[in-house]
């Protein structure tokens, strides 16, 4: 027999969902079939699946130890290894007990099956939810053997070649509540982008209708919702979404032109594509833009997620401190061109 203690990270979750975390050994039909035969109790009683869990809640466990993950040495020598990639100084924007606001680099995925590009990956690649826990880790504030169920986790995403602001959750109170806000639009993030042309117009709020091919892993903007359903034989009308980009031309160079840019719906590639749409591609975009023969490899969009505003209308609970607050990001090299004095 062994026993799990459910701590404040584990709290406030279903007693199934808590154990399908905690032993990712255990098929979920066995879950089941274990509750229902007693051989897992919570605090010496028949646990029932739906049961919402309290910080200090014991389950015994009588099942076999096949079932228990290993928290081994390997892993977290991972963590000490993706730790030395990090540097604190320079890759953190802000950071208190609950969250952590990093300045992601172009050219890192930020975590297993997710890149925006469907790029290829490599057995050695580094991702930056490893940065994240092994910098945590080497603090001493993830410990993996003292949690079941809860990592530290990113709140919003970046596409691989794109650089700027992420929020990851130190705690689950935290992750919860920041989830929240982004799904409520309590944040505002604000994008600087460096785009081909020179705009008429050096304010405007674009509105037009988008819709992703999953297949490719692109997305078409499009006037209306019919030219869409039409031009892409689409059947279902949820398959298309709104798309609303504010744009502010904050300087002019060489028939190039930098961008503040406020997304005002958050879809796939937005900003990318929506610009394009209107003859201004971002430098640097392959997929949207102009592909150059001698592109180099290296090369990466100008697109870079600078602020984070957070602006709550509701209770936020353990990060209402927040409220009012802005991080800002570093000015990128392709910012610098346009010698602002204010960002």
């Amino acid at each position: 027999m062994r026993q799990l203690t459910v701590g404040k990270n584990d709290a406030g979750q279903r007693a199934d969902k808590f154990l399908s975390k905690a032993l990712v050994n255990l098929p979920s039909s066995l879950l089941y079939k274990f509750l229902r035969k007693k051989c897992i109790k919570l605090n010496g009683k028949k646990c029932e699946a739906n049961t919402i869990l309290k910080d200090g809640d014991i389950f015994s466990l009588y099942i076999s130890d096949e079932f228990f993950p290993l928290k081994s040495i390997e892993e977290n020598s991972k963590y000490q290894a993706a730790y030395l990639d990090l540097t604190p100084e320079k890759d953190i924007a802000y950071e208190d007990e609950n969250i952590l606001v990093l300045d992601k680099k172009s050219g890192i995925t930020v975590h297993p099956g997710y890149d925006g590009e469907k790029m290829p990956k490599s057995g050695n690649d580094i991702y930056l939810i490893d940065l994240i826990l092994g910098y945590l880790y080497k603090k001493k504030e993830y410990v993996p053997e003292e949690e079941n169920s809860f990592c530290p986790a990113l709140c919003n995403r970046l596409d691989r070649n794109t650089a700027g602001l992420i929020i990851c959750a130190k705690n689950a109170e935290a992750l919860r509540i920041m989830n929240q806000k982004i799904k409520d639009r309590e944040l505002k993030k604000l994008y600087y982008c460096e785009v081909c042309g020179i705009f008429q117009k050096k304010e405007a709020v674009l509105s037009d209708f988008l819709y992703k091919d999953k297949e490719t892993n692109r997305v078409y903007i499009f006037k209306t919702r019919e030219e869409a359903k039409q031009k892409m034989e689409i059947k279902y009308d949820d398959d298309i979404k709104t798309v609303i980009t504010k744009y502010t031309v904050k300087g002019e160079k060489n028939s190039s032109s930098l961008l503040l840019v406020d997304l005002i719906t958050g879809r796939t590639h937005q900003i990318r594509a929506h610009l394009a749409y209107y003859g201004h591609p971002l430098i640097g975009d392959g997929k949207y833009g102009i592909i150059h023969s001698k592109r180099s490899a290296d090369m990466r969009q100008a697109l870079y997620s600078y602020s984070i505003e957070f602006s709550f209308s509701s209770d936020a609970g353990i990060l209402s401190y927040l409220d009012g607050k802005k991080i800002c990001g570093k000015p990128q090299e392709f910012m610098k061109k346009y010698n602002l004095k204010k960002y």
